[in-house]
């Protein structure tokens, strides 16, 4: 990468606080999105499975989109095409409470997943470049901002469900807010283009043998997320009888402790190593999911998605390092698992939707115990190992914050 030749402290730092900025922004939209499904599912008078059926298509889109991000990244240089692929995703916020009926809501929500996977791409392409600039690691408190933001617009949200506004309204003016937010900090993001003689990104990767498992631990990660992000809404209004404000506040809940989780995970890890911290927070998702499933009372299940969030929290960042140490190419298992992580973020709301409409929500939520419980048990393959076929300089790269701090873990 090449281009904005200051890179002096100053401008890094500013750099740094423009790109957590950005991934405020985005959070914010999910945060105001997630608050208003069950307004959203009502104005286009749907039951629980077509909602599950419709929750996919951001994902699809997601899916389907991101390959094209590194290529826009590659023709228009890096803040170029974050300006632009923010704005779609901001703006995009407008469509899904405009649906009349499902086949309108899936096409709003494949739009919407589509921005949202090219612009999550490009910013988190910067944040690595900004972070390899830094010499010292920024990831974790980027996405601990993204949650943050996720959060902030999930806290309005549920003072908009509470007050009654009509989400078309309510998404509109964030629409807007966040737009002009956004391109704000984007102003200050490094401004990285491709060299001329580089080749465009591969369109897809394949997982190697080496990030299956390590893949599989993301996988129930992102499930549990998803579920919760996406049904918690729901679940306090149809299986606990709350009001639209209380139900809103159940995200908000799990907002909240997934934002703590990831803007503190980087000192609980180097404290005590990946496993430890993956293994006990599946102990203390699973603990909220059962908390959720077998009390049902409107506290205990506020309680149990706040749990379930910060448990889950630090998985997912854990789960691409110890990709990045599984085998002689680390950037091919990295991409590998996180085509798992979307894949279960595309099959997880439909999923849930589904055991909803055969059985209950409880039921759907079990389901999500359950996989928080595999965390527990397969905590193990994120222990931290040398890079395989590496001495400590036959890359010709020059060392990232990983390769300098991390520590490896020898404790059971």
């Amino acid at each position: 990468m090449t281009g904005d030749n200051d890179l002096s402290p100053a401008r890094l730092r500013h750099a740094r606080f423009a790109i957590a900025a950005v991934f405020c922004a985005h959070g914010a939209v999910t945060g105001s999105f997630a608050t208003r499904i069950p307004w959203i599912q009502d104005h286009a008078q749907l039951s629980a499975g077509t909602l599950g059926l419709a929750l996919a298509f951001p994902a699809l889109g997601a899916a389907l989109a991101m390959p094209l991000a590194g290529r826009i990244n590659h023709r228009f240089g890096a803040r170029a095409a974050l300006r632009g692929l923010l704005a779609m995703w901001t703006l995009s916020l407008i469509l899904p409470s405009l649906a009349p009926n499902l086949p309108a809501l899936c096409l709003a929500l494949l739009v919407y997943g589509a921005t949202a996977g090219m612009s999550d791409v490009a910013m988190n392409a910067l944040g690595v470049e900004t972070e390899n600039r830094l010499r010292r690691s920024i990831m974790s408190s980027l996405h601990g901002m993204w949650s943050v933001g996720a959060l902030l617009g999930s806290a309005a949200g549920m003072v908009a469900a509470h007050s009654g506004t009509d989400a078309r309204m309510h998404h509109l003016v964030a629409a807007l807010v966040l737009t002009a937010a956004g391109l704000v900090a984007v102003r200050g993001v490094l401004d990285l283009r491709s060299d001329g003689e580089a080749q465009a990104p591969p369109h897809f990767a394949l997982p190697p043998k080496s990030a299956l498992l390590i893949g599989a631990i993301g996988f129930c990660a992102v499930f549990a997320e998803g579920a919760s992000l996406d049904w918690s809404a729901v679940y306090l209004r149809d299986v606990l009888h709350t009001d639209a404000g209380l139900a809103a506040a159940s995200t908000t809940a799990f907002a909240l402790t997934m934002a703590v989780a990831r803007l503190a995970g980087d000192r609980v890890v180097d404290r005590f190593g990946p496993v430890r911290t993956v293994r006990a927070g599946g102990v203390l998702a699973t603990a909220g999911g059962l908390l959720v499933v077998l009390v049902r009372h409107p506290v205990a299940a506020l309680a149990g998605f706040g749990m379930i969030g910060l448990g889950i929290a630090v998985v997912v960042p854990l789960a691409f390092a110890a990709a990045g140490r599984s085998g002689p190419a680390p950037a091919q298992a990295i991409a590998g698992v996180a085509t798992i992580t979307y894949t279960s973020g595309l099959i997880a709301p439909s999923a849930i939707g589904a055991v909803a409409d055969a059985s209950s929500l409880v039921v759907s939520f079990g389901l999500v115990t359950l996989l928080a419980f595999a965390l527990v048990v397969g905590a193990a393959v994120l222990r931290p190992r040398p890079p395989v076929g590496q001495s400590g300089g036959g890359t010709g790269q020059k060392a990232g914050p990983a390769d300098r701090d991390e520590p490896i873990d020898i404790r059971p």
